[in-house]
């Protein structure tokens, strides 16, 4: 049997000796940043093999990645883009929508009644009928025959209120007529709807009569059931037959019908009941034909 003696205890004393004298000489002495500067050198190879086997082991994994995982990651990137899309669709409805109020506003400047705003939140289902609902009603002091704008002219009047709600008739339905003049020369025709969105026809205009192409259209104010003055529709079209006493216009709606999100109730200045009559006894309801 073999039998170690004191030499272990020894070369731990000398192990000791020579560390506490290295740490003194890398203290004390510049040049030992030489021999430290060696021995990382040297060692170098040795601390890349201790990572070697990690870094392999990373290596592989990256390489046999499972359907699995490569399919959740592919799910969670396309609902980050779906939340990004949704995001810039809403920041783009919120430019639209600003836009817009910038317009009412000045629309509203430009009108000398007082009005308010409202939002469209409905549409009649019905395809004969053209009519929309506004978020304004009967607590809001809306009643029915005042007139809706948009931003850009007359989109018709109030048909129906309730106490949050409004019902409008809009002035492209086929029972709905608004008086209207030439705004070049005060020509006064009635503007029927058509059950058309966008084109209106202008009737009872002697084929002798001045109007053109591009003409506006604006409310006349007879009938008091508008107030004068409201842009209305433009002439895009005229026909003469030959012997008919009468021309055929048709017109196209300066208001945006089918895409106007915001709306202005016109509240009238109150006049002297004794100097004009209730239009709702002389004139068909909510501005429908007889």
């Amino acid at each position: 049997m073999f039998v170690q003696g004191p030499i272990p205890a020894l070369r731990l004393f000398l192990a000791l000796v020579l560390s506490t004298a290295l740490i003194v000489l890398d203290t004390r002495f510049e040049k030992m940043e030489t021999v430290r500067s060696v021995l990382g050198t040297g060692l170098a190879p040795v601390v890349w093999l201790g990572n070697a086997p990690g870094e392999l082991t990373g290596w592989v994994a990256g390489l046999f990645t499972s359907r699995d995982d490569l399919s959740e990651i592919n799910d969670a990137l396309e609902a980050r883009l779906l939340i990004l899309e949704r995001r810039a669709m809403k920041y783009a409805a919120l430019a639209q929508e600003n836009n817009e109020l910038r317009r009412h506003l000045n629309a509203a400047r430009a009108v000398d009644d007082r009005v308010v705003l409202a939002e469209i939140v409905g549409v009649s289902p019905d395809p004969f009928s053209h009519e929309v609902i506004i978020d304004k009603g009967s607590r809001n002091g809306v009643s029915v025959g005042q007139a809706i704008l948009d931003a850009d002219g007359l989109m018709g009047q109030i048909r129906q209120t309730s106490s949050f709600t409004s019902r409008v008739l809009l002035i492209s339905d086929s029972s709905h007529a608004v008086p209207v003049e030439v705004n070049r020369n005060g020509l006064r025709a009635v503007l029927l709807g058509t059950g058309e969105s966008d084109r209106l026809e202008l009737v009872h205009v002697p084929d002798t009569a001045d109007i053109r192409e591009g003409d506006m259209l604006i409310s006349s104010g007879l009938g008091g059931r508008f107030p004068r003055g409201y842009p209305v529709a433009e002439v895009v079209s005229i026909g003469k037959e030959p012997g008919a006493p009468f021309m055929s216009i048709e017109a196209k709606p300066k208001a945006s019908l089918n895409q106007s999100h915001m709306v202005l109730v016109v509240f009238r200045q109150q006049a002297d009941p004794e100097d004009v009559e209730d239009p709702v006894d002389d004139q068909p309801e909510a501005g429908e034909l007889p």
